[in-house]
């Protein structure tokens, strides 16, 4: 279910009721539940939402900050999820099930690593003190799809007035209108409980009252029309003067951004307008040195000059960050294993991802570059061997059985490809597709005796999940 940290200003009386916070709303909506509503909302955004952002390297990055400041939570082995919505007001959210979602204007909008980790441990606090299992702690004989349907109104809300108000128009607004915003207890709540997880990680927490104080100011500007955060996250005097009275206690710490930071904001910023205007805006960054790394800013040039399809320039630019010091960066061979293939040279494209994985195996966007590269070039045996070591690592990750099924498709191997698919549709949440798949790979007839068994138990292993989750909805 979509966070309720999206929203307008509470009913006073409303957020008065609210019962302390306490193991009891746990009780009432169990994790298990939680999850399971905070993933059909998942997949529908991955599917649907035009604005989810399906780069690798921006939601790695947003994973690696999230899951710092969750292992200096109240609870360091929860189950988040980190990802960035492309919209440029500031804002970011959290759903059931540890998804929190952050806008890509907020990452440009942030001034510094601990600004963004600020606002970041802000919505884990939501989570980790159960106040979106609070919310509805009273509706207890609200129905899963209930809950499924208020959450989609939340998101529509988030992003599209309009939207919005025909999704709440039907049975399910009563209770959508009375779950449309955290208390200022809970505000309050998360700001402490997200000060303490920020001085515990290792950020500066300063950066959290700073991007607060700077969008309070920005309301001047704005005036009735204030950015998203500030409608959804109301930022009160107190609420600042709170923060201001923690930071008197702590002692100064100077916290450097990371590379990755200034990387993926550079990236962001250069996927911005058309090509020719990001080139100009990096260009001039450079010549008046206005900027805080300028290793990140040739990133950012050498991104645009891709995007503009300026592949010698662009391979100029990233030799040059290949040779500074402490340049390293899973992010900078990817682009320049991006540029080669974009130059057509495909051989060195694949010599690149595959040399750069030697160093940096955790990443999903060199990975991915590999496999496309290796697609091209009809490498299909090396491909398929490729995919099986990734899969061994990486079970849950749905765009590597997409480029398995793509790969025995190629190959003729009807059976393999279906339940690749298969598989794949099984972790999008698509479960009567991923069975129709079965059933045509059951009817492929080019698989074995040993596979056509393994088609077999799966399909009957998914059924059994379809009529368990049929008698859920009743």
């Amino acid at each position: 279910m979509l966070c309720v940290s999206l929203v307008l200003s509470p009913p006073l009386a409303y957020a008065d009721s609210l019962p302390d916070l306490g193991e009891s709303a746990r009780a009432d909506l169990p994790p298990q539940l939680e999850r399971k509503i905070g993933e059909s909302i998942m997949n529908d955004i991955r599917l649907h939402e035009p604005t989810y952002v399906d780069d690798p390297e921006v939601n790695e990055y947003l994973g690696r900050l999230g899951q710092r400041l969750v292992a200096a939570s109240a609870e360091p082995g929860g189950d988040f999820h980190f990802f960035a919505i492309r919209d440029s007001q500031v804002n970011a959210f959290a759903m059931f099930g540890g998804y929190i979602g952050v806008n890509t204007g907020t990452i440009l909008t942030s001034q510094s690593e601990s600004e963004l980790a600020g606002v970041i441990a802000h919505e884990v606090s939501h989570v980790t003190q159960h106040h979106l299992a609070r919310q509805i702690s009273s509706q207890k004989q609200q129905s899963v799809l209930g809950m499924i349907a208020m959450a989609v109104a939340l998101l529509a809300m988030r992003s599209n007035s309009q939207a919005a108000g025909a999704a709440i128009a039907g049975s399910e607004a009563a209770f959508v209108q009375s779950q449309l915003a955290f208390s200022r207890d809970f505000e309050r709540e998360a700001d402490r409980v997200g000060y303490e997880i920020l001085q515990k990680a290792g950020f500066d927490p300063r950066g959290m009252s700073d991007f607060f104080e700077r969008l309070q100011r920005s309301t001047r500007v704005y005036e009735n029309n204030a950015p998203v955060y500030m409608r959804s996250h109301p930022i009160t005097v107190e609420r600042i003067s709170d923060m201001q009275n923690r930071l008197q206690q702590a002692p100064y710490r100077q916290v450097r951004d990371s590379l990755d930071y200034q990387l993926v904001r550079a990236k962001l910023r250069a996927q911005q307008g058309t090509p020719k205007e990001a080139i100009a805006d990096f260009e001039s960054l450079l010549r008046d040195r206005k900027f805080a790394s300028e290793t990140a800013t040739r990133y950012g040039l050498a991104f645009a000059q891709l995007r503009a399809k300026h592949y010698a320039a662009a391979e100029r630019e990233v030799e040059a960050l290949r040779r500074q010091k402490g340049g390293g960066s899973a992010m900078i061979e990817n682009l320049a294993g991006e540029i080669r293939a974009g130059a057509g040279d495909l051989n060195a494209a694949a010599a690149i991802f595959r040399d750069a994985l030697l160093r940096f195996p955790l990443s999903r966007a060199l990975a991915y570059g590999y496999a496309d590269a290796l697609f091209s070039l009809r490498q299909y045996d090396r491909l398929e061997s490729f995919l099986d070591e990734q899969l061994q690592s990486y079970t849950s990750d749905s765009k590597l059985y997409g480029l398995q099924a793509k790969t025995h498709a190629v190959q003729g191997r009807k059976l393999q490809q279906h339940r690749a698919l298969a598989e794949m549709y099984v972790l999008q949440g698509r479960l009567l597709q991923a069975i129709e798949q079965l059933q045509f790979a059951q009817r492929a007839g080019d698989g074995n005796f040993y596979e056509q068994s393994v088609v077999d138990a799966r399909l009957r292993e998914l059924k059994k999940q379809q009529a368990e989750e049929a008698k859920q909805k009743k």
